[in-house]
């Protein structure tokens, strides 16, 4: 008992120790100034129609500080960056799930669950075998990439840093993928639509089962139909959904390997030698909160508003943290393997929709 409570108490005195640091409020005032520049940004027109949100611009601009002056600041404003990258990132995906209800799954139906979790568990497999196997990468930069590429983007991969204990610029190399085959998906898809043999709401399923980012899904449905893109975004809702039970899998997968995950994790716990990444846990938990609807409207507006700013602040701390020779190390191998990814999310994800919803439909194959 006297343990437990000593481990509770922890994170405040670290806490206070921390606030009182020079380089906790000046790190902090780096990354807030950085993700106003970012957030801004993401409103000019030019990005609007780029569908470049203010996290991947955030992360463009921490990786450019980065590289250039931050080097001679680095001393004293570390301890705030470092923060951010951690312990906001975690906040963030945790405030994450007040984007989602339990209403939005059940209006896909179960057909729309099993093309989910078929798509994710076959891209995320796929990505383990050729990212080890023929493109030999190490499995930090794979299960970054396949995460990125099987869940919702930039978002997953973020969440699945603090589970791996991921090095800043594998991170980066991971949602450069994503920036990269979301943004192709998202301008190929609608061109492709009348050659789909597809439905608006077939399509939906499609896009929302097989693009990486969500503002991908919005602009990659809203180009075909107004109905198309809902049913895309709750579509691509339930994959978020299934962010937390896929962390919880993977702290599992990663536990049995015997992989050195850190045990003093302000929101992790271990539970019978399993590590349970608690932020993913407490996803899930702002998801049903959600879903009661037991605060307005503008207030779940509110937190997502300042869920978004968390989240690019976290994305500009890892930019910072990200250094362009560790990811010209990295090589083209990364690029291949979300390519191959991305050929089967598209062609893959198109006979998987058809299938399922033939099973599901009754109709022959």
């Amino acid at each position: 008992m006297l343990s437990i409570i000593k481990n509770i108490s922890q994170p405040f005195d670290a806490s206070t120790k921390l606030y009182s640091d020079s380089r906790w409020w000046l790190g902090m005032l780096l990354v807030t100034g950085l993700s106003v520049i970012a957030i801004a940004s993401s409103k000019l027109q030019i990005m609007q129609s780029a569908q470049f949100s203010s996290l991947t611009i955030g992360i463009v601009l921490g990786i450019i500080v980065g590289n250039s002056f931050f080097s001679r600041i680095a001393t004293h404003t570390d301890v705030g960056v470092d923060y951010a990258k951690s312990i906001l990132l975690k906040a963030g995906i945790i405030l994450f799930g007040f984007r989602i209800t339990f209403a939005q799954v059940a209006d896909v139906g179960w057909q729309g669950l099993v093309i989910d979790m078929v798509m994710l568990a076959g891209t995320f497999i796929l990505a383990i075998q050729l990212g080890k196997r023929l493109f030999k990468l190490d499995e930090q930069t794979t299960i970054l990439i396949g995460a990125g590429s099987a869940i919702c983007g930039a978002a997953a991969v973020m969440a699945t840093e603090p589970v791996i204990k991921a090095q800043a610029h594998k991170v980066s190399v991971a949602v450069a993928t994503v920036v990269v085959f979301g943004t192709i998906s998202m301008f190929a898809y609608p061109l492709l639509f009348t050659y789909m043999g597809l439905g608006e709401h077939a399509y939906g399923i499609f896009v929302g089962s097989t693009i990486h980012e969500v503002a991908q899904v919005v602009a990659a449905g809203s180009t075909v139909s107004e109905y198309a893109a809902d049913t895309a975004v709750i579509e691509k809702m339930l994959r978020v959904m299934m962010l937390a039970p896929f962390l919880v899998c993977l702290s599992f997968w990663q536990s049995k390997k015997g992989s050195a995950i850190s045990k003093g994790a302000n929101i992790q716990g271990n539970i019978l030698g399993i590590t349970i990444p608690w932020f993913a846990v407490l996803f899930i938990v702002a998801s049903g909160f959600h879903s009661l609807s037991v605060i307005s409207e503008v207030a779940t507006n509110t937190v997502i508003w300042f869920d978004n700013i968390l989240l690019t602040i976290a994305m500009v701390a890892l930019g910072l943290r990200t250094h362009i020779g560790a990811i010209r190390q990295a090589g083209i191998k990364p690029l291949l393997l979300a390519g191959c990814l991305f050929l089967f999310l598209t062609l893959g994800g198109y006979i998987i929709n058809i299938v399922i919803s033939a099973l599901f439909c009754g109709i022959p194959i």
